[in-house]
């Protein structure tokens, strides 16, 4: 099957659709309090590859706005980039990422750690290619905030099983409390 056919078929529940509905659910919380700093949800868009993943054949959105903030001598501005990715899933657990900035993965597993979400943020690692790598190469602190292991063998990624039976409320809930608090203690720095 060709990707652009397989891609046809997907539903994209946790895979897109959970980062996108955490960060619509989170706009008006966050558009209520009052920050220190300017803060942007971005939604990212073309993270596939067209044929096969490459350096040049993925991570179109997020290459084009990394650039385009280096364009406008804007990185300096740009305190943390937090990516939310497949944080859905009824199972939630998130693995610390190893391309990402140790410090602001340190706060977000401490933040989560004070709420009483540790069994969520596991200790272990993986090493991950995702949206935050061009936010990285562009010198943007970042965190991938990423469950890689969803269905048992990771059987619904990239799957039409990608549905939103495979998702839970407890799970986006853990996330939105964590990334609230994230986001408040990045604001007092």
């Amino acid at each position: 099957m060709a990707p652009a056919e397989r891609v046809a078929e997907l539903v994209g529940a946790n895979d897109g659709g959970s980062g996108t509905g955490l960060l619509l659910a989170l706009a008006p919380i966050l558009a209520r309090r009052n920050f220190n700093h300017t803060l942007w949800l971005v939604w990212l868009d073309g993270e596939e590859a067209i044929q096969d993943w490459t350096d040049t054949d993925s991570l179109y959105g997020s290459r084009h706005m990394a650039e385009k903030l280096k364009a406008d001598a804007a990185v300096p501005q740009i305190g943390a980039f937090l990516l939310v990715d497949m944080i859905g899933d009824r199972d939630l657990d998130l693995h610390r990422e190893t391309n990402s900035t140790p410090w602001l993965t340190d706060l977000v597993w401490n933040v989560a750690g004070r709420l009483g979400h540790q069994r969520h943020f596991l200790n272990s690692s993986h090493t991950i290619s995702d949206d935050h790598l061009p936010f990285l190469a562009a010198g943007i602190p970042a965190v991938d905030l990423i469950d890689y292991n969803y269905g048992r063998n990771n059987a619904y990624w990239h799957a039409a099983e990608d549905t939103l039976d495979k998702l839970s409320a407890q799970s986006l809930q853990v996330m939105s409390e964590v990334l609230l608090e994230a986001v408040a203690e990045l604001d007092r720095q």
